[in-house]
């Protein structure tokens, strides 16, 4: 496994689920001057939307991140986004953080799918950016904290072969394997099957520096064309007129990424197959993990830097949901099994006694086992960590 596909990874699914709630939260806005107490606002809206930018392009926070290492457990990364969406004044009920998961996991999937070339899933990650860049224009203290992940990216990304950047969408795509939710969107522009496995076109542009299929050329050992062979392609194949820009400024070609909720149209998910079914490999995933611990280093040092807005004086965090209605809502947290739903994880990282005992929680509901012999020392790091939290 590639060591620098976790900043790709996060980065990306982080895009995603910013471009969800922005939708559902305009969705549920309403002006200012007629809106109740427990009623959205469009200054609520980007005032959620600049609390999760900030967290997450926290410096101390991207330090970690894109320090190598292996990619964490789903339910490890899940924790993280557990936190994360809760780093404002909204507040999400465990359906709908399992709902906008699912969509977020599945929007990059595709992405990361139909890919024309490894390299790309970098501009997939720069659209994603610009995006959020342009969700906090008005914001530039933040604008330079997204700029500078930007200049991260390209100082760490820009030197790799082609040949690393194929690990690393392989990386991606083991990460994503055993994922089909279906997605309504996907469905009804038919890039996805009834049992959530994606269509993958056989048409479109080729990758940059590539040639369109249809010419067999044959050379003897010198190294001299001595013979060409046309055949037919079933595909309409064209040649891409530029390469995309890795600038932190330019026109990326590219459209993977980009907001794809920026036209307002309802979006479900439906887990395939029987509920128990989807129990039996939710259970296959919680088998215990050699890795545990070090996964729960790793939580602890990213979740230090995430600091969870909490409503102050009288004012009560705002419930979005991301259901059509509170009954839809209700009716998937019952049918839902219940090995694939997850609690909201908080962590307060400061001197309260309380904190030591939420990691140990945490440490519990990893299901910790014994680590190996080459990981010793790594308790006694988690053991420091938390006494000087």
């Amino acid at each position: 496994m590639s060591v620098r596909t976790l900043p790709l990874l996060f980065l990306n699914l982080g895009g995603e689920m910013l471009y969800i709630l922005d939708q559902r939260l305009r969705a549920q806005s309403i002006p200012t001057e007629k809106a109740q107490k427990d009623e959205w606002t469009d200054v609520d809206r980007k005032r959620v939307m600049n609390d999760i930018i900030t967290t997450m392009f926290n410096k101390k926070f991207m330090e970690e991140l894109f320090k190598p290492q292996e990619l964490y457990s789903k339910k490890a990364l899940r924790t993280v986004y557990d936190r994360l969406a809760h780093a404002s004044i909204m507040r999400l009920n465990q359906a709908s953080m399992d709902k906008l998961y699912d969509l977020m996991t599945m929007a990059f999937k595709y992405q990361v799918l139909l890919c024309p070339r490894p390299k790309d899933i970098l501009l997939v990650t720069f659209n994603h950016l610009d995006a959020i860049k342009d969700f906090i224009r008005d914001a530039p203290g933040i604008l330079n904290q997204v700029d500078e992940t930007f200049r991260q990216l390209i100082e760490t990304y820009s030197c790799l072969s082609a040949g690393e950047f194929q690990l690393i969408r392989q990386t991606l795509l083991i990460f994503f394997q055993d994922m089909h939710i279906r997605v309504s969107i996907f469905l009804k522009d038919k890039v996805q099957n009834s049992n959530g496995r994606f269509v993958l076109p056989i048409s479109g542009p080729v990758p940059w520096g590539t040639e369109v299929p249809g010419l067999i050329r044959m050379f003897n050992r010198n190294g001299d064309e001595v013979k060409r062979t046309e055949f037919t392609t079933e595909g309409n194949y064209v040649t891409p007129q530029r390469e995309g820009s890795f600038d932190l400024y330019g026109d990326r070609v590219l459209k993977l990424g980009t907001n794809m909720y920026s036209v307002t149209r309802p979006v479900e998910t439906h887990t395939p197959g029987s509920s128990r079914a989807s129990a039996a490999h939710a259970k296959e995933n919680i088998v215990p993990n050699p890795l545990a611990k070090e996964e729960l280093n790793f939580l602890a040092r990213l979740l230090g830097g995430l600091e969870v807005k909490k409503p102050g004086g009288s004012e009560t965090g705002f419930r979005l949901n991301l259901f059509m209605t509170d009954e839809e809502e209700e009716h998937a947290a019952q049918t839902r099994p219940e090995e694939l739903s997850y609690k909201v994880i908080n962590i307060e990282a400061t001197q309260e006694p309380g904190c030591r005992a939420e990691l140990s929680r945490i440490l519990g509901e990893l299901e910790v086992a014994e680590p190996r012999p080459e990981s010793a020392g790594k308790g006694e790091d988690l053991l420091a960590l938390m006494d000087a939290l």
